[in-house]
């Protein structure tokens, strides 16, 4: 039987986690935005780093590597997978 398994931020997932987008929760020129960049439902997405202080959130997807302010990340519903 499949888990279920609760959605956080990708702001949330710690240095080196990765997930499976869910959702992104903004509008549609961020969404646009993100898309663009690959960054889109269903789409796998790892955080290599975190600034401290809520600063920018590194982050690897499709074998491109971007960085994302802390706001735009919290943004981002992800599945995390497991360790």
């Amino acid at each position: 039987m499949t888990e279920l398994r609760d959605k956080i931020s990708l702001a949330e997932l710690d240095d080196g986690q990765s997930g499976l987008i869910d959702s992104i929760t903004g509008g549609k020129n961020l969404v646009k935005r993100l898309a663009d960049l690959g960054i889109t439902k269903g789409a796998g997405i790892t955080v290599l780093r975190h600034a401290i202080f809520s600063g920018p959130v590194q982050v690897e997807v499709c074998g491109s590597r971007f960085v994302l302010g802390h706001g735009m990340a919290s943004k981002i519903m992800v599945v995390p997978h497991d360790r």
